[in-house]
C-alpha cells in the first residue's frame, strides 16, 4: 500500500469517527500577546491550570477583551479571546471576595435565622451590602453573631460551584423556599436559564463572578444596619440592610477600619459646625446658612477662580434664577431631568427654578449673531441653581438642594476642541496643585441608556473626547453609560487623604444643545455652522467641595482660605497695648487677625486656637514688647520665637498672596 493510500483511509477513519484532531484550535491570548492552544473551549482557570498551578490556585476571575468587566472564572472562552486573569494580588480581585462574600453573609444569616428571606447582596465601593427581609430588626449584638458565623464558614472553605437551570425550575425552587424575592427577580429577567451558585447545601440565584472556595476570601467585618425598601420604591416591602466589607488580607482589612476611623473624625459635618462655618435648620432642608466664617472661605474660592478666569479668557456673566418651563422642555431637561428640577408656576404659567446655567447660557449665546471669529466663546456663571433632591439622600455640604457651582460653557468650533480640553486640563491642574490636590484620576463616561440625539453625534462626540486625551497623553479609564444625557464627558475623581474618590471636575462635550437652540456662526465660508458647546466645572458644587476639602485637610486650610489667619494673644493685660497696635497693623495689610483679649490662661487661649485651626498663633509678653517682635506657635506644636514683626508681616503677606500650601516657618 502506498503512503498515499494510508494516508486518505487515515482521514477517512478520522472523519468517520469525528475525531479530535480534526477540531479547529481555540487560541486564547495572554497580556503578553503569547497564546495558549486548546481543542475545546476553556474556561478562564482551564487556562490558568494551564499556564501553572500555582496561579490556578491564585485565580479570582478574569477581564477579557480588554474590558474592565470581571468575569467568572468558570467562564468559557472563545477563540481569539484576549484574557487577563484576575488574582488576588489583582485591585480587581476584591469585587469577586466581596460578591462572594455577599452570599456567605446571607448563608450565615440563614443559617442562624432560617425565617429570614434573602433578596439582593451587590457589591458597592468599599464593601458590600445584603437586604433582608427579617421580622425583626437586627441590632448590635445580632451583627457580632453573623460575623462570627461567617469566620465559622470561612474556616470550611467550603467550594463555590455553579449550576445552570431552566427558568422553571428556579422558580419552582425558590417558591417552595417561600423566596418571593427571588422569584420576582427570575420572572423580571426573562431568560430561559439561570445561574446558580453553590456553597455546601446552600445556594442563591447570581450571575457572578464568585471565588474557588470560601476560603480565598481572606478578612471579613461587618460594619452596621440601615433600613431599605425593596428595589428603591417606598410603595414596596421595608427590608434590613446590612452592610460589609472584605479584603485580600487582615492587614487591609485593620488599614481600612483605621481609615474609617479617621473618617468620623473628617466628617465635614462635624468638623464645619466645630469650626463655625456652616448652620443648617428644618425650615430650609438640605439649604445650609454659611456663617461670616464659612462665608470667607467660599468667596475666597471665587475670588480665586475669577482670577484664574481673567487668565484663562472667560467672562463672567449673571443669568435668571426662574425660567418658563418651555426652555427646559427645548433643552431637553424636561424630558431627561424632570423629577429633579423644582416647578413653580407664575400665574398660568409653568415656570422652574433654575437647576443648571446651560439652557440660560444657550439662549444668550443666540442673543447675538457669531462670527468664527468670536470663537471660543467662554462664559462663566456662580449663579445660584436648586435641585429637588430627596430627602432621604441629603447629606451635609456633599449633597444639598441649593448649591453654586463654578460653572463655565465654551462655544468653540470643532476645529478648537483640542485646544480647548488642553486648556481645561492646564486650568483644573494649575488649581488642584495649587490646593494640594495632586491626586486625581480621568474617566471618559460615555453614552447612557436614556439620552437625546443621535447614535451618529454621540459617536462623534465620544471620539472626540478620546482622541484629545489620547493625544495630551493622559491615562483614562473609560466608564460606560454614566455620560450626561446630551454628551459623553470627562470626569475628574479626586483621590483625597483617605484614598476616597470625589467627582468634582468635569469637561462635557454638547452636539445636541446647541442643535436644539438653532445657535450658529457664520464661517469664514460665509454659510452658518453650529458651535460645539464643552460644559465644564473644576471645583464643581462650591458646597459639596468645601465638604471634601474639609475632610481632605481635616479641617487644617492653607492660611489664604483659613477664616482667621492670625490670632494674638496676651500673657498679661500689661501688653494689651502692643497686641492691638499688631492686630490693626495685620488688618491694615489684609491679613484676618483676632486678638483675643479675655482673662484666660495662655494655654487655654493657645487649646481654643488650635481648635479652631487658626494657622498662626502670636504670643505677646515682656521680651515680645521690648523687642518689638513676635513668638509664633504654628498648629503643629511648633514654636519660633522672636521674630521681627515686621518681617513676620511680610513673609505672612507673601504667603497668603502668592496661596502657598505651607507656611513660611515651615509645615503647619
Amino acid at each position: 500500500m502506498t503512503h498515499k493510500k494510508r494516508f486518505n483511509l487515515l482521514y477517512v477513519y478520522l472523519l468517520r469517527f469525528d475525531s479530535p484532531f480534526l477540531m479547529s484550535s481555540v487560541r486564547i491570548y495572554l497580556p503578553d500577546n503569547s497564546y495558549k492552544e486548546f481543542d475545546f473551549e476553556p474556561t478562564v482557570l482551564q487556562v490558568a491550570e494551564s499556564i501553572g498551578s500555582r496561579l490556578a490556585k491564585d485565580t479570582l476571575g478574569a477581564q477579557i477583551d480588554g474590558g474592565s468587566e470581571v468575569v467568572d472564572l468558570r467562564t468559557p472562552l472563545k477563540d481569539g479571546t484576549k484574557l487577563s486573569i484576575v488574582t488576588k494580588g489583582s485591585p480587581e480581585s476584591l469585587e469577586v471576595i466581596r460578591h462572594s462574600a455577599a452570599h456567605l453573609m446571607a448563608q450565615a444569616v440563614q443559617e442562624i435565622w432560617p425565617e429570614v428571606k434573602v433578596t439582593i447582596g451587590p457589591v458597592i465601593d468599599n464593601g458590600f451590602f445584603y437586604d433582608f427581609d427579617s421580622p425583626f430588626p437586627f441590632t448590635p449584638e445580632d451583627l457580632k453573631k453573623i460575623e462570627k458565623k461567617m469566620n465559622h464558614l470561612l474556616k470550611k472553605n467550603e467550594p463555590v460551584v455553579k449550576e445552570v437551570w431552566s427558568q422553571a425550575k428556579a422558580i419552582e425552587v425558590f417558591s417552595e423556599m417561600k423566596e418571593n424575592f427571588k422569584v420576582e427577580i427570575i420572572k423580571d429577567l426573562g431568560e430561559d436559564e439561570v445561574s446558580i451558585y453553590k456553597q455546601g447545601e446552600w445556594f442563591d440565584l447570581c450571575r457572578g463572578p464568585h471565588v474557588q472556595k470560601m476560603g480565598q476570601i481572606k478578612a471579613i467585618k461587618v460594619q452596621h444596619t440601615a433600613g431599605a425598601y425593596w428595589r428603591g420604591d417606598e410603595n414596596n416591602p421595608q427590608l434590613q440592610r446590612i452592610y460589609a466589607t472584605a479584603f485580600n488580607s487582615k492587614e487591609d482589612l485593620q488599614e481600612h477600619l483605621q481609615l474609617l476611623e479617621e473618617a468620623k473624625k473628617r466628617d465635614h459635618r462635624k468638623l464645619s459646625k466645630d469650626l463655625g462655618l456652616v448652620y443648617n435648620h428644618p425650615f430650609a432642608p438640605g439649604a445650609p446658612f454659611f456663617t461670616e466664617k464659612g462665608t470667607i472661605i467660599y468667596n475666597q474660592l471665587q475670588a480665586y477662580m475669577r482670577e484664574c478666569y481673567i487668565k484663562y479668557g472667560y467672562h463672567e456673566v449673571i443669568s435668571p434664577q426662574i425660567f418658563d418651563n418651555q426652555l427646559y422642555e427645548k433643552s431637553g431637561h424636561d424630558a431627561n431631568y424632570k423629577d429633579d428640577i423644582f416647578a413653580t408656576k407664575i400665574g398660568e404659567r409653568d415656570f422652574a427654578v433654575k437647576p443648571m446655567n446651560c439652557p440660560g447660557h444657550c439662549l444668550l449665546y443666540g442673543a447675538t449673531k457669531k462670527s468664527y471669529r468670536d470663537l471660543p466663546w467662554r462664559i462663566a456663571d456662580f449663579g445660584r441653581l436648586h435641585r429637588n433632591e430627596k430627602s432621604g439622600a441629603l447629606h451635609g455640604l456633599t449633597r444639598v438642594t441649593t448649591f453654586c457651582q463654578d460653572d463655565a460653557h465654551i462655544f468653540c468650533r470643532m476645529d478648537q476642541l483640542f485646544d480647548e480640553i488642553k486648556s481645561f486640563m492646564t486650568f483644573l491642574n494649575e488649581v488642584y496643585q495649587c490646593l494640594g490636590m495632586s491626586n486625581y484620576k480621568i474617566f471618559l463616561s460615555t453614552r447612557p441608556e436614556k439620552r437625546m440625539g443621535s447614535d451618529e453625534i454621540w459617536d462623534e462626540a465620544e471620539a472626540v473626547l478620546e482622541k484629545a486625551v489620547k493625544e495630551l497623553d493622559l491615562p483614562y479609564t473609560i466608564n460606560e453609560g454614566d455620560g450626561a444625557f446630551y454628551g459623553p464627558k470627562l470626569d475628574i475623581m479626586f483621590v483625597d487623604a483617605l484614598k476616597r474618590p470625589w467627582q468634582l471636575g468635569t469637561m462635557q462635550a454638547d452636539f445636541n444643545m446647541p442643535k436644539n437652540f438653532e445657535l450658529k456662526y457664520v464661517g469664514e465660508d460665509n454659510a452658518n455652522h453650529q458651535p460645539v458647546m464643552l460644559h465644564r466645572a473644576i471645583l464643581g458644587s462650591l458646597e459639596r467641595f468645601i465638604g471634601v476639602y474639609l475632610e481632605h485637610t481635616a479641617g487644617r486650610l492653607p492660611t489664604w482660605l483659613a477664616p482667621t489667619q492670625v490670632v494674638v494673644m496676651n500673657i498679661t493685660s500689661n501688653h494689651d497695648s502692643y497686641c492691638r497696635e499688631l492686630t490693626e497693623l495685620l488688618a491694615e495689610q489684609g491679613v484676618r487677625a483676632h486678638y483675643d483679649d479675655r482673662n484666660e490662661k495662655l494655654g487655654f487661649k493657645i487649646r481654643e486656637a488650635q481648635l479652631q485651626k487658626i494657622p498662626f498663633m502670636i504670643t505677646v509678653g515682656d521680651k515680645e514688647v521690648s523687642d518689638n517682635a513676635v513668638s509664633v506657635r504654628l498648629l503643629n506644636g511648633k514654636n519660633i520665637n522672636g521674630i521681627d514683626k515686621h518681617e513676620f508681616i511680610k513673609n505672612l503677606c507673601s504667603e497668603i498672596k502668592e496661596r502657598k500650601l505651607t507656611t513660611h516657618l515651615g509645615d503647619n
